[in-house]
């Protein structure tokens, strides 16, 4: 974890999102942490959902399936616009440990979120 932690901070350490999200999680329990969870994990399960059922990047249940995520980021980290998410759709598709998180539930998920957070 302390890795990521290091890499986290040299990466955006210098961005407003950092220095919220640092706020805001300093003064996390450790319900507080898996309340987040449950709530990222309820995003990815309607990416998986639509995704498996074949809908369009673009259908309504990806599409909701992307404002939870979005809303999931916000509510627990710091305000997620539209084109944050898009960066870290990049991220999703670009970091083989992001792949690894969307494709161990479905091959070929990570690249629908992509593409659905692209989509909005």
């Amino acid at each position: 974890m302390e890795n990521y932690e290091a890499e986290v901070r040299e990466r955006w350490g210098s961005t407003d999102a950092y220095r919220e999200s640092n706020a805001r999680t300093s003064k996390y329990s450790q319900s507080d942490f898996q309340a987040a969870k449950v709530d990222q994990e309820a995003a990815t399960e309607l990416f998986v959902h639509a995704f498996g059922n074949g809908l369009s990047i673009d259908s309504i249940e990806a599409q909701n399936a992307v404002r939870a995520h979005r809303e999931a980021i916000s509510k627990w980290f710091y305000e997620c616009s539209i084109e944050m998410q898009k960066q870290l759709a990049l991220m999703y598709v670009e970091d083989p440990r992001f792949k690894e998180y969307y494709e161990s539930r479905n091959k070929g998920l990570a690249q629908y979120v992509h593409d659905a957070i692209n989509a909005q």
